[in-house]
């Protein structure tokens, strides 16, 4: 039996992160997996020999100032798709969905759209996107497989998992209607595998910036997931965030969070 370490991390904007991304490959605790979200960066300016020379391999598609999503890897994946394949992809979606395979493991890193506002059409994509996702597990895996879904999937599941719950019920990363989205896609087979290891409140993995000391005062969000299918949650042994990582200096708004499994 060997460990894996997959982690998942929105850096918001790779190239101005890449201190705190060097802290987390360079840790005792170093991702064999990374699935990085809001890269912000276009496939031709992309950092990828940065993570060449720390042992990495990286597959990316990112878009100038928007979105973007990359999986690196110590060994290198055997199949990296982006985007859905299903005839609606923009642009846009090539950037926010990446699918690795590594043996019979795969990994779906997702970067789910915000939303802005309930009335906004920008929540009606988010909504749609969460539809897709579904589709595209039936599609091309079993719920019997390995599978992880991971990434910023800006939901918060439950109450315990934002602070001050009451004041959120028509935020877009808290409402019914994203909630219900998101259990729909759970309901195809999926484990919150952080949850199975960190069951209490106050566990989070997003401070935002406005809001002053928002980590020392632990006033954040759970909405960087690691969801699995069935047969790999039972191999998992931890899952934690790297709290430090957004204790740096510049750091991003969120930080990595990290699964642990036995394979």
């Amino acid at each position: 039996m060997s460990i894996l370490r997959i982690a998942t991390f929105n850096v918001n904007s790779l190239k101005s992160r890449l201190p705190v991304v060097e802290r987390l490959l360079t840790a005792d605790d170093s991702p064999d997996i990374i699935c990085f979200q809001e890269t912000k960066c276009q496939d031709r300016e992309f950092p990828a020999a940065f993570f060449r020379e720390r042992g990495y391999a990286v597959a990316f598609s990112g878009m100038k100032s928007y979105n973007g999503v990359a999986v690196a890897s110590r060994r290198q994946a055997d199949d990296v798709t982006f985007g859905f394949s299903d005839g609606e992809d923009l642009e846009q979606d090539r950037a926010r969905l990446a699918i690795a395979r590594f043996g019979g493991l795969s990994i779906a890193c997702s970067y789910v759209p915000q939303g802005k506002v309930m009335e906004s059409p920008d929540f009606h994509y988010k909504l749609r996107f969460f539809e897709r996702l579904k589709m595209l597990f039936d599609r091309r895996f079993k719920a019997t497989g390995r599978l992880l879904w991971t990434g910023d999937i800006n939901v918060a599941p439950e109450d315990m998992d934002v602070t001050h719950p009451e004041k959120k019920r028509d935020h877009v990363c808290c409402c019914l209607e994203a909630k219900a989205a998101l259990q729909d896609v759970l309901s195809w087979g999926f484990v919150d595998v952080y949850r199975k290891h960190r069951p209490n409140p106050g566990e989070f993995s997003f401070w935002d910036y406005r809001v002053p000391g928002a980590l020392e005062r632990n006033i954040g969000w759970r909405i960087d997931h690691l969801f699995a299918t069935e047969s790999l949650a039972l191999c998992s042994r931890d899952a934690y965030a790297m709290l430090e990582l957004r204790a740096m200096e510049r750091p991003s708004d969120h930080t990595a969070v990290i699964g642990v499994f036995e394979t």
